[in-house]
């Protein structure tokens, strides 16, 4: 499959969990980039409602993210341990919690429906679908994107059929996409893991991580991505869902950290109160811990507590702006053109 023809090399992150809505997707596209779905976290139902949604908004290409989970071993008096301590939690009280399980997010219902719905293209993260199942997508005439933090994983996505890997740097905001939550491993800044790909792979690449400018969108097209794939950048417009106090703790500008407090597994957010009084104690247990935060971090957000909720951010989170998606997508388009002139006046000046 070849590489979408995108009037701008702008990718809009598919941001779960709240952020990412139809009207966000639609705009990008719109505007000459690429707009995403996330379908992490959504029912079957409200996944093939959005899908319908974006296409009332837009022909332009869009894409869908999936979640491509594995079970794996849990530390289980380590993860009992961890539900007692939240439960003691002041913003616990009134809420009553999850139970911590493992679910794949309906992974084959949602799979046999974003091929049924020929979405042009779907991505997966936190792990690399098989060659069975990028066989499927291809046979819809989509395209596959894997998301991937290491030159490991970006060669079993090759070997797997995938056309295309989303290269996530360690600055990027919100969950690791690494294929394996072990520490040490998705440690590589953007810029790094592009060279290392672009050399050791035969794939177009996606830039992503840390991107909130046109600077940053240049440097990965220098760097030999096809597009800059950008999250946080786009969660102030008003087209995106983020709640309130998350908006908020966007404009303050406090520092971001890695953290499994939240859902039990790496991501990165703006550092709060929650995020200090757990993340030591937190076991690496995805998705059971989010299973058991998510309705007290519902209740906190509902409340305006952003001291208790998941502050998901890249580490330039203080470029975002309030403005139009479309408006963005086509700053952002500029503002790269000019960093790329400037850079290459610079190269042309004698010593």
């Amino acid at each position: 499959m070849s590489f979408p023809k995108l009037r701008h090399p702008i990718v809009q992150a598919p941001l779960a969990g709240g952020p990412s809505t139809p009207e966000l997707a639609a705009a990008v596209s719109e505007a000459g980039g690429l707009g995403f779905v996330a379908a992490g976290y959504l029912s079957p139902e409200a996944l093939g409602s959005q899908i319908e949604h974006v296409r009332l908004l837009t022909r332009e290409p869009f894409a869908v993210n999936l979640f491509c989970l594995m079970e794996t071993p849990v530390d289980g008096a380590r993860l009992a341990a961890y539900t007692r301590r939240i439960q003691a939690d002041p913003a616990a009280a009134s809420v009553t919690l999850g139970v911590p399980r493992f679910e794949d997010d309906a992974f084959e219902t949602k799979l046999r429906l974003v091929i049924e719905q020929r979405v042009p293209i779907v991505s997966f993260t936190f792990g690399c679908p098989s060659r069975a199942v990028v066989d499927r997508v291809h046979e819809a005439g989509a395209a596959v994107w894997v998301t991937v933090t290491e030159v490991e994983e970006g060669q079993a996505a090759e070997q797997a059929g995938a056309d295309a890997l989303v290269a996530q740097g360690i600055e990027a905001g919100g969950h690791r996409g690494t294929f394996s939550d072990a520490d040490g491993t998705g440690e590589l800044s953007t810029l790094s893991l592009l060279a290392l790909l672009s050399r050791r792979t035969g794939l177009p690449l996606v830039g992503a991580g840390g991107i909130a400018d046109g600077a940053g969108v240049a440097a990965v097209l220098a760097a030999g991505a096809r597009a800059a794939q950008l999250g946080t950048a786009f969660m102030l417009c008003p087209e995106a869902g983020t709640a309130a106090p998350h908006r908020d703790a966007l404009l303050a500008g406090e520092r971001t950290a890695l953290t499994r407090a939240f859902t039990g597994r790496r991501a990165r957010g703006i550092v709060n109160r929650f995020m200090r009084d757990h993340d030591a104690a937190a076991p690496a247990a995805y998705p059971q811990v989010n299973q058991l935060t998510s309705p007290l971090r519902k209740a906190a957000r509902e409340r305006g507590d952003s001291g208790s909720i998941n502050l998901w951010a890249g580490q330039t989170h203080t470029l975002a702006r309030a403005q139009p998606a479309g408006e963005l997508v086509r700053q952002l388009a500029h503002d790269a053109t000019g960093a790329l002139d400037q850079a290459q006046q610079r190269l042309g000046r004698q010593p």
